[in-house]
């Protein structure tokens, strides 16, 4: 007689679906219709299939872990400070809780919700995080569609009916705007991020209607995928154009850094020449010369907060939003009234 135990890729065979099909029904969660449901039973007690300790951990036990899945490319992570900032604290509180981090980078935000749907269907997170909204966002109503608890690291507008954590960014452009008109500058262009995330747009649109309250010419912007090869790339298309920016604010400190470069490569004398806005202060900002002005927050804080969030979630069912605190302008020797 064979002592082969049945397991659920045997009721997924027979059944002919997918083994989180068998995990949703065999565990009565959504995901499944109700045909399908019974058929799965039914082929389960018919093979003799009863639950193991693996099985188990297919349930809505508490697996103490999370997951975020990031559309980033693997080498921007390692370099850009902000995620690094961000996971270490999430990973803090986390930490206090008992749980884990699973983190995984994608390709696109289709393969993302892909990779929602199978950790929740496996039993191997409580909840997750959405960070780089975009528009539109297929993961928004996926994760929401799973019934899987998730934080969204964005703006409430973009976050449909999941929960948002967010920071006023068009708050810090406003002070950032009205510094630089004090200081007398009138050509203030940015070098942003990725045009199809939210966070752009509202950034695009804050800086337009600002510049127009304050009197200042109309921005030019550029988009970029933050790296500073393109940042490079942007600045020096801002500085060789005949009516050439005296400010310029940039979406990331890499970019920043590799604008300041641009511009003492060009002979151009930073600041009298052109003023530069790091937005996202690091080291970075702070070790080249001249330092850089920077929009500064506490990006660890930012996590832990995110963090706190979801596990209130996958706790009571329901946490309410949370708006972090703006980020603060710090000037450094990188701003200055134009010449």
């Amino acid at each position: 007689m064979s002592k082969h135990r049945p397991t659920i890729a045997d009721i997924a065979r027979r059944a002919g679906v997918s083994k989180v099909a068998v995990s949703y029904a065999l565990n009565d969660r959504p995901g499944v219709s109700p045909a399908t449901r019974a058929s799965i039973k039914a082929i389960a007690r018919e093979i003799g299939w009863r639950p193991n300790s693996a099985a188990r951990a297919l349930t809505r036990a508490r697996a103490d872990t999370v997951g975020l899945a990031l559309c980033r490319p693997a080498r921007m992570l390692g370099a850009e400070p902000f995620f690094m900032e961000l996971i270490s604290g999430i990973e803090t509180e986390l930490a206090t809780r008992g749980c884990a981090l699973l983190l995984q980078v994608v390709t696109d935000p289709v393969q993302e919700v892909e990779v929602y749907d199978r950790w929740w269907g496996e039993g191997r997170v409580d909840g997750v995080f959405l960070a780089d909204v975009r528009s539109p966002d297929p993961r928004i109503e996926g994760v929401a569609g799973l019934g899987l608890p998730a934080v969204v690291i964005g703006h409430p507008s973009a976050a449909g009916s999941l929960t948002p954590v967010w920071s006023d960014d068009s708050a810090a452009l406003r002070d950032t705007l009205t510094y630089l008109a004090a200081l007398g500058h009138r050509s203030v262009a940015r070098v942003a991020g990725l045009p199809e995330l939210i966070h752009t747009q509202l950034r695009d649109r804050a800086q337009r209607e600002i510049s127009a309250e304050l009197g200042l010419d109309e921005p030019v912007v550029i988009h970029t995928d933050y790296s500073g090869e393109e940042g490079a790339h942007a600045t020096r298309r801002l500085v060789s154009a005949t009516a050439r920016p005296t400010a310029v604010i940039y979406d990331n400190d890499i970019m920043a850094v590799a604008g300041l470069s641009v511009a003492q490569e060009m002979g151009l004398d930073v600041p009298a020449d052109l003023s530069l806005v790091a937005w996202d202060d690091s080291q970075l900002s702070r070790v080249v010369r001249p330092a850089l002005t920077a929009l500064s927050r506490d990006i660890p804080a930012y996590g832990t907060h995110a963090a706190r969030t979801l596990l209130a979630m996958v706790d009571d069912g329901s946490a309410p939003g949370f708006q972090d605190a703006t980020a603060r302008l710090v000037p450094r020797g990188s701003t200055a009234p134009p010449r």
